[in-house]
């Protein structure tokens, strides 16, 4: 459109106008930001918004925890109504307002190839604590991408930028899906639930790793499903001094929680399977 095709009546473009930067409570879409290596894994699911034209609108907050806060935002194409999605953004809490307590024991076996970063962590300085806030996102996402491909229920993991991850979001509408501990279920449902949930730690044991905080508090149930969340101190096993530890207490977790439902469940013959199927 050239200036001399404008109509006389200038107030008529204003809209269109408008409609190209982001209103209140949005932004333009984080997703051309982001490196490759930052994105989830490929091919990317139909329902993930990749136009650099889209805007991201905060829709509120879903959770608050000491370490991180999970907000809703949905990532849309304006008046494009095919390319529109809602997605969770879990946020790392920054260096003022932290209250960052993962313990080192998770991290062991890990490193960090910048050696002051590593220094600043220890110390525990302001640096160190944004430093810690985005290493655990990063963890995060990894561990997400990496359980996602093995084909294990976890929210799919969209992209990571410093210490923010947007995931897939695990739920209908924007309601989102609860957690095992608040279901209400048959003795039935539970031994389903309980079924699907061995079969996660199964599944996380084949690659290796423990979730290291496994409870009925970070495993959803959406449409009978079972899906783990919460995996920033996915533990290596061989590799973790504690990792036997982590595993056995995830293990226990669980066990104690349905066998207070009334499903029997004993943690040592499920570790032990664990075990064997990883060494």
């Amino acid at each position: 459109m050239f200036v001399d095709d404008l109509p006389a009546d200038s107030s008529a473009i204003i809209p269109l106008f408008s409609r190209l930067e982001p209103g209140a409570d949005q932004r333009w879409t984080t997703w051309p930001v982001v490196v490759p290596t930052s994105r989830g894994p490929k091919p990317h699911p139909s329902w993930v918004v990749t136009s650099a034209g889209a805007f991201d609108t905060e829709l509120g907050i879903v959770k608050t925890g000491k370490e991180a806060d999970l907000f809703l935002i949905e990532r849309a194409v304006p008046d494009d109504p095919t390319q529109s999605s809602i997605l969770a953004a879990k946020r790392y809490r920054g260096a003022e307002t932290s209250d960052f307590h993962r313990s080192s024991r998770y991290s062991e076996g890990r490193g960090m190839r910048n050696t002051r970063d590593s220094r600043a962590v220890s110390r525990g300085s302001s640096y160190g604590r944004a430093v810690a806030a985005g290493h655990w996102a990063y963890a995060e996402f990894e561990a997400l991408c990496t359980l996602y491909t093995l084909g294990l229920p976890v929210p799919y993991p969209v992209q990571v930028n410093n210490t923010e991850i947007l995931m897939e979001f695990i739920g209908d509408g924007r309601q989102a899906a609860p957690r095992l501990a608040q279901v209400r279920a048959t003795k039935q449902e539970l031994q389903g639930y309980l079924d699907q949930t061995v079969e996660i730690l199964r599944g996380i044991a084949d690659a290796g790793y423990a979730h290291g905080d496994l409870s009925p508090y970070n495993l959803l149930v959406h449409e009978g499903r079972v899906v783990v969340i919460d995996l920033p101190q996915l533990v290596e096993v061989v590799s973790n001094p504690t990792g036997m530890d982590f595993l056995h207490r995830d293990c226990v977790n669980v066990c104690t929680w349905f066998a207070r439902q009334g499903v029997e469940a004993d943690p040592e013959p499920i570790f032990a399977d664990l075990i064997a199927r990883m060494f």
